[in-house]
Formats: C-alpha cells, sequence, structure tokens
C-alpha cells in the first residue's frame, strides 16, 4: 500500500512538472500583491510593515496621517483601501507621504508596478504623486504619476521608469511622496489599494 502510495506521489509530480512549471505556480508570473490592505491592519502581504512618514515630526505646519477605510476598490464589501491624508501647505519645506516594506521582493518576473488610486472630492487632493522605488542600495527611483480623480483607477507604471534601480531581484521599500511642489491643492486626501508587481 505504501509503494502505491509512493507511485501515486511520483506520477504526481512527473505530470507537475512536465511543462517545466509547477501547477501551482502558473499564475506566479502574473502578480505579486505587496498589500491588499484587505485586514485593516499591518503587516502588508509579503509581511513588511508600513505607515505615514513625515520630513520634521516637530514641524506641526506639515504632516501625512494614515487609516484604513471600507472603500475597497475592487468593490469587496470585507476588504478596505489605505487613507493618505496629507498636509504640504508650510512655510518650510514640506514633504511627507506614506512608506512600505517589500521585504527583498524579486521583481523581475514582473514588468510593471500597479495600484489603484482616488482622490476624496470632499476633502481635495492632489493630481499629482511622486512614487518612489528603492532596492537594497536604498537608494530612491522615483517616477511621477498624474491625471489622479475622484474615481478609483487602475495605474500601472512601467518598471523600467525607475532607472536608478540597480538590483530588481531584492527590493527593499516602495514610497508614495507629497511635495509642496508637486501637490497642488497642498492639502488633501488620496485612497491607496491592491499594490502589486504584474506582469502585462
Amino acid at each position: 500500500m505504501h509503494g502505491n502510495k509512493w507511485l501515486v506521489w511520483v506520477i504526481f509530480l512527473a505530470m507537475v512538472f512536465s511543462m517545466g512549471t509547477p501547477l501551482f505556480a502558473a499564475n506566479a508570473g502574473k502578480e505579486l500583491v505587496l498589500a491588499d490592505f484587505d485586514t485593516g491592519d499591518k503587516p502588508n502581504n509579503l509581511g513588511g510593515d508600513f505607515g505615514a512618514w513625515d520630513k520634521d515630526p516637530n514641524d506641526e505646519t506639515q504632516g501625512c496621517q494614515m487609516s484604513f477605510a471600507e472603500d475597497d476598490a475592487l468593490g469587496d464589501k470585507a476588504g478596505y483601501s489605505l487613507r493618505l491624508d496629507y498636509d504640504v501647505d508650510s512655510p518650510n519645506p514640506a514633504y511627507n507621504g506614506f512608506w512600505m516594506k517589500v521585504n527583498g521582493a524579486d521583481a523581475t518576473p514582473y514588468n510593471a508596478l500597479a495600484f489603484f488610486i482616488r482622490g476624496d472630492g470632499e476633502a481635495g487632493f492632489t493630481k499629482r504623486v511622486k512614487i518612489e522605488l528603492k532596492d537594497k542600495t536604498n537608494k530612491p527611483s522615483a517616477y511621477i504619476v498624474s491625471g489622479v480623480s475622484d474615481k478609483w483607477q487602475k495605474i500601472s507604471i512601467p518598471l523600467n521608469k525607475f532607472r536608478r534601480i540597480e538590483d530588481w531581484k531584492s527590493l527593499n521599500e516602495l514610497v508614495f511622496v507629497f511635495d509642496d511642489i508637486n501637490s497642488n491643492p497642498k492639502t488633501g486626501s488620496i485612497f491607496l489599494d491592491q499594490v502589486a508587481f504584474v506582469r502585462e
């Protein structure tokens, strides 16, 4: 009996690997979800920490606050999105935003960074947001997203736009930046959801 189970297992493995890719990994090259925020809590889907950050936490004229919202971009009634309330309306140089550790994620199977974004029509929002990726050297590589509206939209940024990344096999951090140059208005609220590396 044990011999038969072993034979069945061998046949199964032969079938699974006959195409060169395990069946359970068939979709692995399509998408790597970094954060869907559906638990309404930390960590992200890769086990990484995340949070809001401020250039100067002691400067009360600027800052960014993070919270979870029930408005899920994909319409999941049990899911959440991330809300960022930013303020760069300061007499001092001002920038802040949201950071997320991606725990050495390997982005080589993918060709784009994708996420859903919308602005809060009541609070106001900037139509331009700076996105930064960092590899293990921790040098930021930036790209500016424009055209944010008060409706959920999927943004897809080709990874080759992040030109300072030297090692796509080991990424360290993803950062969303509000600053007093690109953010207009200088105070407002942005929602984020379903952040992922994708192959398109």
